[in-house]
């Protein structure tokens, strides 16, 4: 066997038992057998890239249902060159000159409850393209007046994301700004990078859509951008620019195809019922753990995804749930689970990439770090200012020698 055989052991690496999803932090899903033989297939031969593209729009389209498609290296990716799209069109001269966009329109506006941070800035992706962002009404109001201002000052285009992460109270419905864009003659960009919908903003008319397609799809590192053909070309067309400093190889490419056309076929009914048995067999161990209050959670944004919440009462666990949530990812192997809102003290478990062995390691983990934590002196407890103030530190540390 080759010394890459067992890269964990290779490079002492710590393997990590994923209860939170996918997460790109953590490697965001795990890649499908097939898609592993398909990479496989083309690593060590060559292809024309743009007929391998050209295949990719056939495929895309075929699936998503738009007039076209390509892939990038990631959804992140996908965003700035389809941002940058909108702004130089199909015109070679005005994409190697970006982000110097010249006398080009390139307002791109955007409703500040969607301007979030995925890993990193929503903004900073779209300013990459050089374009000037419009931010429209506040974090948690975004009125129909507030986008007409904006459409009637002129856009290049509109972004609208779909997450978790976004702010929902008071936001412009997907319909209402596609409807309100095209009045103007403004394309709009949808971002559903971890969303199962390929459906609903073809429907609605957006012009570019944008899927990752290594989280719920299982393939590698790779973003889809699927829309009209004119901007779907212009998106392509900026790796002659900005896109070629996160250009895709054809790994990627072929993965992204593979993980696709595999996602189309699935048996999705069937992936629920495994997710529920797992769900089952949380309930079921920690039902009776002092200081943890269980109840099924179905994802913010509506995908085919129940996890388990834990509400943490510190009085009762003898913890806060953000400190039980690094206590998990501190163990070897680690374990990950959703803590967006600990500061709320909830904590989520998510089957969605885990098998039963792995399933039961993550119950067995939350026990034992619970009983430990019932045997520690009080004042050991992290306030939730430390945690912040660790999460600016901790980055600065990299790299580290554990």
């Amino acid at each position: 066997m080759g010394i890459y055989q067992d890269v964990f052991k290779h490079w002492n690496l710590n393997h990590v038992i994923n209860a939170c999803g996918t997460k790109t932090g953590i490697g965001a899903s795990r890649v499908r057998q097939p898609v592993i033989e398909a990479v496989a297939s083309i690593l060590s031969e060559f292809v024309s890239i743009d007929q391998l593209q050209a295949r990719a729009s056939q495929v895309i389209s075929r699936i998503i249902g738009t007039e076209a498609g390509c892939v990038t290296a990631c959804s992140a990716s996908a965003l700035t060159t389809g941002v940058a799209a909108t702004i130089t069109g199909s015109d070679l001269a005005a994409i190697e000159k970006m982000p110097d966009c010249g006398t080009r329109q390139n307002r791109v506006a955007i409703q500040m409850g969607h301007m979030i941070n995925y890993g990193a800035p929503i903004p900073q992706a779209i300013r990459l393209s050089g374009a000037e962002l419009i931010p429209l009404g506040t974090a948690a109001l975004c009125e129909v007046y507030h986008l007409e201002e904006a459409l009637l000052e002129g856009l290049a285009s509109a972004v609208y994301v779909v997450s978790h992460h976004t702010v929902r109270e008071g936001e412009l419905p997907m319909d209402l700004f596609i409807e309100t864009c095209h009045r103007y003659k403004t394309p709009v960009i949808v971002d559903m990078a971890s969303e199962y919908d390929m459906k609903t903003p073809v429907e609605l008319g957006a012009d570019l859509v944008i899927y990752s397609g290594h989280k719920f799809m299982c393939g590698t590192t790779s973003g889809i951008a699927a829309g009209n053909r004119r901007i779907v070309q212009a998106t392509y067309l900026q790796n002659r620019g900005i896109g070629r400093v996160m250009k895709v190889g054809k790994e990627s490419i072929v993965g992204a195809l593979a993980a696709l056309e595999l996602w189309s076929e699935m048996d999705h009914t069937g992936q629920l019922h495994a997710e529920q048995k797992i769900l089952d067999l949380w309930t079921e161990r920690l039902k009776n753990q002092s200081g943890l209050s269980l109840s099924l959670h179905q994802d913010w944004t509506g995908n085919p995804i129940t996890r388990l919440k834990l509400s943490v009462d510190p009085a009762e666990a003898a913890l806060y749930a953000w400190e039980l949530s690094g206590r998990l990812a501190g163990r070897k192997p680690a374990i990950i689970v959703r803590d967006d809102l600990a500061e709320k003290g909830c904590l989520f478990l998510d089957p969605c990439n885990l098998n039963k062995d792995e399933a039961q390691l993550v119950a067995d983990a939350v026990i034992e770090e619970l009983n430990k934590a019932n045997q520690e002196l009080p004042d050991k407890r992290l306030t939730w200012s430390a945690v912040k103030r660790h999460r600016s530190l901790d980055p600065l540390k990299w790299p580290t020698d554990d």
